[in-house]
């Protein structure tokens, strides 16, 4: 799996549906706000990139709204319908 570094976390590449992972893009959104987060999950709609942040289900951080099982729902409820869209897990997350 592909691997990148966005400020000072390393990321594999986990889905890429429809092709929608752009590094570009990525680099221009990604702040220190999204380090403390397991995943990244990023959407697209109207030509925009949109970033949000997941725990994984044991992070004693998790909420109910950045659960990572909930990824499908979320994905469903708040994301264009069939939009492009990646998932990034943070490398050592496991």
């Amino acid at each position: 799996m592909k691997q990148y570094q966005f400020g000072t976390e390393k990321y594999t590449l986990l889905e890429n549906y429809k092709d929608g992972f752009d590094k570009e893009a990525v680099e221009h959104l990604y702040t220190d706000y999204f380090e403390p987060y397991d995943y990244i999950l990023g959407d697209w709609s109207y030509g925009k990139l949109r970033l949000k942040g997941f725990y994984r289900s044991s992070n004693a951080k998790k909420k109910a709204v950045n659960d990572f099982s909930k990824k499908g729902q979320y994905i469903k409820e708040n994301c264009a319908y069939d939009c492009k869209y990646f998932v990034l897990e943070k490398k050592g997350s496991e």
